[in-house]
């Protein structure tokens, strides 16, 4: 009898010490590894520019192993991507539940946005940033001009002067979402066809942009994007 006793009393102390040690190496976990994932999404942003801060959380912390989180945070200085750069970004962050990122500005290929702002809810994205109309004019082709005119319903209206589809001429444009890209077409009965393609990525459906002036002097405006990863 003594002997089946002690056995059960050694059996319940193995029991409770395994279990103490898998308290600790998930306390560990929890503290240690959004601290890594932290740690390599800042080395992943800052190949294109200055990280100031990340954050990760994630609970249990544990998921991270496999790619999820419950919410990463950066900010950053300055940064420079090729728009193929930028969906693979987020497709590479797709396993965050919720992400912001702001930016003091962002270069995209040859537009310079500042106070640039994306944020991530499950696969819903939205962005938005301001660009100068001297940065504007400078990503244009030369000899176009490009004026706002109106933004609703995801679309943005522009009256653009200079070679634009192939036509030197003053025409009113469009800028819309269309099966997931961000296409440009002149208004008009005899150019509505003529399309031109701003932005497309396969990780990234445009459902609707939107532009407002920001300011007068220097002139500026507020640029706004929708869109679902996917």
């Amino acid at each position: 009898m003594r002997r089946a006793g002690a056995k059960r009393i050694g059996v319940s102390k193995l029991l409770a010490a395994g279990a103490g040690a898998v308290l600790v190496l998930l306390a560990l976990a929890q503290l240690i590894l959004p601290r890594i994932a932290a740690s390599r999404i800042s080395a992943r942003v800052g190949r294109y520019g200055h990280v100031r801060s990340v954050s990760v959380s994630a609970w249990p912390a544990v998921e991270l192993l496999w790619g999820h989180a419950r919410s990463v945070r950066v900010s950053a200085g300055a940064l420079s991507l090729a728009p193929s750069q930028v969906g693979a970004l987020l497709w590479e962050a797709r396993g965050a539940a919720s992400m912001q990122v702001s930016a003091q500005s962002v270069r995209i290929g040859s537009l310079r946005v500042t106070r640039a702002r994306l944020q991530k809810h499950a696969r819903a994205l939205s962005a938005e940033g301001t660009v100068s109309e001297a940065a504007a004019q400078a990503a244009l082709p030369a000899g176009l001009r490009v004026q706002l005119l109106r933004s609703r319903h995801g679309q943005v209206e522009v009256q653009a002067t200079g070679a634009l589809f192939g036509v030197r001429a003053s025409v009113h444009a469009v800028a819309q979402a269309s099966a997931g890209k961000l296409v440009a077409h002149p208004l008009g009965f005899l150019v509505e066809g003529l399309k031109l393609t701003l932005y497309s990525d396969p990780h990234v459906y445009v459902e609707g942009v939107g532009a407002s002036v920001a300011g007068r002097s220097p002139r500026s405006y507020r640029l706004t994007m929708r869109a679902q990863l996917r």
